[in-house]
């Protein structure tokens, strides 16, 4: 980690949550252009590499290209796997699996009609497939995969049947939105330091805090090819980030015990007894507690009424005055 995160301190991480599949991560403060580096690297490693699933061919009875209709059928082979792209799918392996689709009934048909097997969660039932005529029937296999990225057809696997299956080009990230922005930020003197916001927004099929994660470790797991022995170039220039927590923690330790403070307003007194409290600087009730009756009553304007009335309110939150003695 960078030398001047001793003087400024660990950056700090703060998340706001907008919903299940969208938040946005605070990190600051980082030393000047560093917000730039990190944004930028996390940017690409989330909208490149983050695993998820999506369709990649179908099968159907008959059919073995995508320019052909089908009897009773709305739309086109094309159509339907131009409308099969945009269903969101969640996958918890790798293997892959076939699912089914088939309907006989007139009707629209939407993405939550496909019978998937247990290993597969479509993230958007309502999507629109196509629409069968009176008297139409629809039947097929599905094949869905787990990857990352973006692969077209051609480079699609060549170990099946091929000739059965008509392929899809698949974009398998759950990713859907990353954004990040860099805004100056000072600590103390310093104002010349970077506060890196990063927005991330994915299908569901991932939480944000989980893909911001799965994008850390392999921008680690890169970074690492370059020092796999570990050893610390220059260490005079470099901090560790255990070494700056263990100091902050000594730092927080040393710092005396704030004490708390309570209007005192809020005992509800007199207007007369109050204005006297307060002109003599006693402005809370923790102030009031530590104070004795003699020192009370030595108050310009406080009598023995005044006195009275400040002992029956702290009663009533089980409180006293001091001890004269």
């Amino acid at each position: 980690m960078h030398q001047i995160q001793e003087e400024i301190g660990i950056p700090m991480i703060r998340i706001q949550r907008h919903s299940d599949m969208h938040a946005s991560f605070t990190v600051g403060p980082l030393p000047t252009g560093y917000g730039m580096t990190v944004g930028n690297a996390f940017r690409r490693v989330l909208l490149s590499s983050v695993p998820g699933a999506a369709i990649t061919g179908i099968k159907i009875p008959g059919i073995t290209y995508e320019y052909a209709t089908l009897k009773g059928v709305k739309e086109s082979v094309l159509d339907i796997m131009l409308n099969f792209k945009l269903v969101q799918l969640k996958k918890t392996n790798k293997e892959v699996t076939m699912a089914k689709l088939k309907v006989s009934k007139e009707g629209p048909v939407y993405a939550k009609d496909i019978e998937v097997p247990s290993d597969v969660e479509i993230l958007n039932p309502d999507q629109y497939i196509t629409t069968i005529d009176k008297g139409g029937k629809l039947e097929m296999e599905l094949r869905i995969e787990k990857g990352v990225g973006y692969r077209p057809v051609a480079l699609a696997p060549k170990d099946e049947d091929s000739a059965e299956i008509i392929w899809i080009d698949a974009f398998f990230s759950p990713i859907k939105k990353v954004r990040y922005d860099v805004e100056a930020t000072r600590v103390g003197a310093i104002t010349n330091l970077d506060k890196l916001t990063l927005e991330i927004q994915t299908n569901s099929a991932i939480s944000p805090e989980d893909a911001l994660k799965f994008a850390s470790n392999v921008l680690k797991s890169y970074f690492n090819l370059f020092n796999e022995t570990d050893v610390a170039v220059e260490p005079d220039f470099l901090t560790d980030i255990a070494k700056i927590s263990a100091k902050a923690q000594e730092e927080e330790t040393q710092k005396p015990a704030q004490e708390s403070y309570t209007p005192i307003e809020i005992l509800g007194l007199s207007p007369r007894t109050l204005n006297a409290l307060i002109n003599g600087e006693i402005g809370s009730i923790e102030m009031l507690t530590k104070c004795t009756e003699s020192k009370l009553t030595n108050l310009r304007g406080f009598g023995k009424k005044a006195l009275n009335e400040v002992k029956a309110a702290l009663a009533t939150r089980n409180l006293t005055l001091g001890d004269d003695n």
